[in-house]
């Protein structure tokens, strides 16, 4: 059985503790490698290295830290199916999707901003004849990334690139659910060129690990991407110590279709939007809203391409859906599913576990995609993230109703609008309560805008110069002229 490692100071090293749990393969629901329980001691040494590091690194020059960050971003793409073959073992995604999906965007997150700070720029004030006033961006120091499992290696690097890129150093703390791709990144960076101390990754149990990280006095900053509970209890340690905070958290997001959609391309789009890593993207569009003259025959084709999707082993590239995370997650997932029947929902597509879809996945969590209606949007299936292969469907009949629909929820982090009618357009994604809007498209990725939500989705933005700026604090120069 594969043993994982922490990362500290440039060295593999073995958890204080000694003692280690088992991670699992969704697929089999049997374990396959062995995760360091880390504790408050592996987190001292990780954030003593880092804060050793802190001054040769921050003073290190802009063209070295983008060349050995784009040396990272290279590593990277030479192991991508070696990585996708880990990732959907670790995560249950299929191959194909880690291959084309996941493992290309933290290439890119690495590549964009190692080349973003060699093109970074200053502000100047001029005082009338008096006074110049202008503003440097500086390193805060050590800081925290801790991201989830539904995503492990592209939203570790979303966030350990831009605080590395600027000058800062890194203890990061992956999911527990799914620690070998950070595993294996760290060997990429140490092939790189990193110098030590510079980013340490440090696994364990979240509620056992993370209070120590983001609640150390020597940590000036958190990043984290996660559900909103535990957004809240991070909120909790970090407000009261006023360190910079980002939180990306849950969502309930909206897909609002109108009668004068292009169908076809609406149905394929919401197939991907609702149902791709097992609906576990916190973007995906788990309500759709469906302009009634159209609603008939919008559920229809819906139904029956959900119907079509193959369902089968992860490791298998021709899989378009594979297991759920964790037996935690599938057995949340399938109680949500009983409370949207007892709620008075009727299921029409879906509702259960998929029959094995190999022998060799016999055991594993893999839960069919699944379509509800006739549930009112107050209710607990339309309200709570399942976060899951599940999705509720329901009529609207007018544009002012669409929007209260999309609004009634507490959280508030992406919606899909479709429509030809692009004063429409513009008007619903104005009024939509979301911290991202797609017109007529999902999940198109640009690293230059700004990206978060509102509500309960979260604080802060992450991406382009919104994440330099959360890793940087100004400081203004006035100079007497």
């Amino acid at each position: 059985m594969i043993k994982i490692l922490q990362f500290i100071d440039d060295a593999f090293v073995e958890p204080a503790s000694g003692a280690y749990f088992d991670d699992v393969d969704p697929s089999v629901g049997a374990p396959y490698a062995l995760v360091p329980d880390g504790d408050a001691k592996d987190i001292e040494r990780a954030v003593a290295a880092a804060k050793r590091a802190f001054p040769a690194w921050s003073r290190t020059p802009t063209a070295e830290r983008s060349r050995i960050l784009l040396a990272v971003a290279d590593g990277i793409e030479r192991e991508i199916d070696e990585l996708a073959r880990i990732e959907c073992i670790d995560n249950g995604k299929p191959v194909a999707l880690a291959r084309s999906g996941d493992l290309p965007r933290a290439v890119a997150n690495f590549r964009f901003f190692a080349t973003a700070i060699l093109h970074s720029r200053s502000e100047l004030h001029v005082a009338d004849a008096t006074a110049l006033n202008y503003t440097l961006r500086r390193p805060l120091g050590v800081v925290a990334c801790i991201s989830p499992w539904n995503l492990p290696l592209y939203l570790l690097t979303w966030k350990i690139a831009p605080a590395l890129a600027t000058g800062n150093t890194v203890v990061a703390k992956p999911s527990e659910i799914t620690p070998m791709t950070a595993f294996h990144l760290a060997r990429i960076v140490k092939a790189a060129g990193l110098p030590p101390g510079v980013l340490s990754i440090v696994h364990g149990f979240g509620p056992k690990v993370g209070p120590c990280l983001t609640g150390h006095p020597d940590v000036k900053a958190v990043s984290f991407t996660g559900g909103t509970a535990t957004g809240a209890s991070i909120a909790a340690v970090v407000a009261p110590k006023f360190k910079k905070l980002s939180l990306e958290l849950g969502g309930k997001n909206p897909n609002v279709v109108f009668a004068d959609a292009d169908m076809d391309e609406a149905i394929k789009t919401s197939l991907r939007s609702s149902f791709q890593n097992q609906g576990q993207i916190c973007l995906c569009g788990s309500r759709i809203l469906v302009e009634q003259s159209a609603y008939a025959a919008f559920l229809e084709r819906f139904v029956a391409a959900a119907g079509t999707l193959r369902q089968g082993d992860p490791l298998d590239p021709a899989t378009e859906q594979g297991a759920v995370v964790s037996k935690a997650h599938y057995d949340k997932i399938m109680s949500h599913i009983a409370l949207a029947r007892e709620e008075g929902g009727n299921v029409i597509c879906g509702g259960g576990p998929a029959g094995p879809v190999n022998d060799r996945c016999k055991n594993g969590y893999f839960i069919q995609p699944t379509v509800i209606v006739d549930l009112p949007m107050n209710c607990r299936t339309n309200q709570e993230e399942i976060f899951g292969p599940v999705v509720t469907i329901a009529p609207f009949s007018n544009e002012d109703e669409a929007v209260a629909l999309a609004n009634a929820t507490s959280y508030g982090l992406s919606a899909t609008v479709w429509t030809q009618n692009i004063g429409r357009a513009h008007r619903v994604a104005d009024r939509i309560e979301a911290g991202t809007v797609w017109i007529n498209c999902w999940m198109v990725r640009d690293l230059r805008v700004p990206f978060g939500g509102v509500k309960g989705s979260g604080v802060g933005r992450e991406g382009g110069d919104d994440s330099m700026r959360f890793f940087t604090e100004p400081k203004n120069v006035c100079v007497k002229t």
